[in-house]
């Protein structure tokens, strides 16, 4: 009698289990056809990834939720005003919302390739990251430089991916201040991810990943509604850059790891005045001008720490006076040491970098170092 009673309860508990899944399982079906995913993507999602994909949706719509309202507000606006004037019948009214449609599609498309177009030129891929860490939204085309998709990424918290040594970086940019509530103050960093790519550009495993350096440039949004999520929006390049657009006002040069100038392109004497072989010894600290030191001193702690980084824009001392905007783009080469192939291939570690002239010569009769005295009244 008592296993009869066992085996019926077994039963009953077996049959409540296979409920409980089914009915999850349409839960979660249901959930996944709510997301804004391709069915491909969506038949292959696992329970975890579904509750992490709609929980970045519900914060992005929370971020993007004010101008949806602005909208709805627009629309119901002109409604309001077609019916009171009551100048319409009902045929035009059905014309014009379905006309008011197809503009909606038409706009839809034309911001979508406009979009995919602006990623293209960026060399890059757009991040939303809340202000705790989630990286609440990706484009598309990161998988392009990360080997990584964007339903891998979305949702994680962005410090499971970054380097250790980047993270005190990363919060301190995540952390938002009194002048962010005002105007969103820009954010301009240099940190390391995980990279699924092999130098073939293949996807690999994610334990075998090596570390990419990205430039991440953007602004904070603050968003003081209650249930309202502040966050970052950032562009992120990786490093190095393609420098595929070299030309007359772009001019390449190595330096030892305290750099110092060790050579010089011949086009540094067209930009700037200076000759190849009066620089070598010299610091680049030498000819920035002093109000933009500390970039410069940013970008070479970025160089020792992460091996790449960029400069953002800094003004470089013109030779007879003046001075010019630039960029630079750095990396460090690693040493070579000599072999038994190659005995006298011996190179240290050193530094090279791509800087690009911004623009023409500013304040050409101003001094703004000895050197520029010197070189003005001597030659």
């Amino acid at each position: 009698m008592m296993t009869a009673d066992k085996e019926k309860r077994r039963a009953i508990s077996r049959e409540a289990a296979r409920r409980r899944r089914r009915v999850e399982t349409d839960v979660f079906g249901h959930l996944s056809s709510l997301l804004p995913f391709q069915p491909s993507i969506r038949t292959h999602l696992d329970k975890p990834s579904v509750i992490r994909l709609t929980l970045s949706y519900m914060r992005m719509h929370t971020v993007l939720k004010g101008n949806a309202w602005a909208k709805a507000e627009a629309s119901h606006s002109v409604k309001y005003g077609q019916t009171m004037e009551g100048a319409e019948d009902e045929t035009d009214l059905e014309k014009r919302e379905r006309d008011r449609g197809q503009d909606e599609e038409k706009r839809q498309l034309e911001a979508a390739q406009e979009t995919s177009m602006y990623l293209r030129i960026l060399e890059g891929f757009l991040m939303v990251v809340s202000t705790e860490g989630d990286m609440m939204y990706l484009s598309n085309n990161v998988s392009k430089y990360m080997g990584l998709t964007q339903i891998e990424l979305m949702g994680h918290n962005i410090f499971e991916f970054t380097h250790p040594c980047d993270h005190e970086e990363i919060r301190n940019n995540l952390r938002l201040t009194a002048e962010d509530v005002w105007c969103g103050t820009k954010r301009d960093f240099v940190m390391r991810i995980k990279s699924a790519l092999t130098h073939r550009g293949r996807s690999a495993n994610l334990k075998s990943a090596t570390w990419k350096v990205l430039h991440c440039q953007g602004r904070a949004k603050v968003c003081v509604a209650p249930c309202s999520v502040s966050c970052l929006l950032l562009t992120c390049q990786p490093l190095p850059l393609s420098h595929t657009l070299l030309s007359t006002h772009t001019f390449t040069s190595q330096h030892s790891m305290d750099m110092k100038f060790t050579h010089c392109d011949q086009r540094m004497t067209m930009l700037l005045g200076y000759s190849p072989e009066e620089l070598v010894g010299r610091s680049i600290y030498d000819l920035c001008h002093t109000l933009d030191i500390h970039r410069l001193t940013k970008n070479h702690m970025n160089l020792c720490l992460k091996s790449q980084s960029v400069s953002g824009q800094y003004r470089m001392l013109v030779r007879g006076g003046g001075y010019v905007w630039v960029e630079s783009h750095s990396a460090v080469i690693p040493s070579v040491r000599p072999s038994k192939s190659r005995p006298g291939a011996h190179q240290p570690l050193c530094i090279l970098c791509v800087t690009y002239v911004l623009s023409g010569v500013e304040e050409p009769s101003l001094q703004l170092s000895l050197d520029q005295t010197v070189h003005r009244y001597v030659s």
